[in-house]
């Protein structure tokens, strides 16, 4: 009988082959340039990690172009990060600087290794998904054309920086535990359309979406109320219920949020934290949000010890010393209102100013 669901193939049929004869082998890598890791082995085989930037919606000849410089140099291995950085694997030393050459002569930006900024991890945006409040693809596209230079290494910074877009709270991204996080917010609470509920919309499906219990049945006119003081604009009822917006150009805007981060070196991991509440949504080139975030980057980067991520930078000068040196105004939307947000906070007397 044969086989219908095979599942994943295998790994190990698709690494190189100088990775797979030296699995388990490997000595220690440096970073001989901005860019590049070079991994040796005990057995004394070198392989070089040449990492480009790369959008996370590409086209198909971009995806030609990369594959055939892959083969060209790579043996047509490459591989793409989390961050959706492509790494070019060079087992032939030889061909590592004529690799270097003709990307940088491609235009292509080679860096976001050791401590650098890495490529920008973002969300659909507009292209894709439905209730996005901004457009996580020209954000990043922004952000990116004025940051170019810490990516690359012109302009070191003192450890990792990870900035990363939602388009929405909901966060396909990984805005919760960011260095630097931009987050699209909606600020009206959802209208809903008793007309078309009872026409199209489930309403025991549409309440249970709503992870605040804010959504409650209105048998009179066969719908939906939603309570404004247990909204937290989502948009998870507008993706089960087409008879419920969320949308309005005229007040969604974006927030910024710093100091998370997923690694356990040092303290441990992070989530972001409020920096910004609110940044107005004007593409295409988003010129506050662009600003506020190298704002950040550089307040950081003057400031903070070497190795220090932005959260432990934080940390180590206190949040109120944060805000008067980036020049943020503290305003009430700072302060967590969230029904178990006691578990989070300092209690202490001692503020740091």
């Amino acid at each position: 009988m044969p086989k219908t669901d095979f599942g994943p193939p295998d790994y190990r049929e698709m690494i190189p082959p100088i990775v797979r004869e030296n699995y388990g082998k490997w000595r220690y890598h440096r970073i001989p340039r901005p860019g590049v890791l070079e991994h040796v082995s005990e057995t004394g085989d070198v392989l070089s990690s040449v990492r480009v930037a790369s959008p996370r919606l590409v086209s198909t000849d971009f995806v030609r172009e990369i594959c055939e410089i892959a083969d060209k140099y790579c043996g047509g291995h490459l591989r793409f990060t989390t961050r959706h950085n492509i790494e070019f694997l060079v087992s032939d030393r030889e061909k590592l600087q004529p690799l270097l050459d003709e990307l940088e002569g491609r235009g292509y930006l080679i860096g976001g290794v050791g401590r650098a900024i890495s490529n920008v991890v973002h969300t659909q945006g507009w292209i894709h998904c439905k209730s996005a409040v901004t457009d996580a693809s020209g954000l990043v596209k922004s952000i990116m054309d004025e940051l170019h230079d810490y990516y690359t290494g012109k302009k070191p910074v003192p450890a990792k920086l990870r900035i990363a877009v939602a388009c929405c709270v909901n966060m396909c991204g990984a805005c919760h535990c960011s260095d630097i996080a931009v987050v699209g917010i909606h600020r009206r609470v959802p209208r809903v359309n008793d007309d078309v509920v009872s026409k199209s919309c489930e309403i025991p499906s549409t309440i249970a979406s709503c992870p605040t219990g804010a959504i409650r049945p209105n048998p009179k006119l066969k719908s939906i109320t939603i309570a404004p003081e247990k909204c937290m604009y989502c948009g998870n009822c507008a993706a089960v219920c087409p008879a419920i917006d969320v949308m309005d150009p005229d007040t969604d805007g974006v927030s910024i949020w710093v100091g998370g981060k997923l690694s356990n070196a040092r303290t441990t991991p992070k989530f972001s934290r409020l920096a910004i509440p609110y940044l107005p949504n004007h593409p295409p080139r988003w010129p506050e949000v662009t600003e506020a975030v190298k704002n950040l980057v550089e307040v950081w980067r003057q400031r903070a010890k070497p190795g220090e991520r932005m959260g432990e930078w934080i940390e180590r000068i206190g949040w109120e010393r944060f805000f008067q040196i980036t020049g943020i105004p503290f305003t009430e939307k700072h302060i967590d209102d969230f029904t178990h947000a006691t578990t989070t906070f300092r209690s202490s007397m001692q503020f740091r100013i």
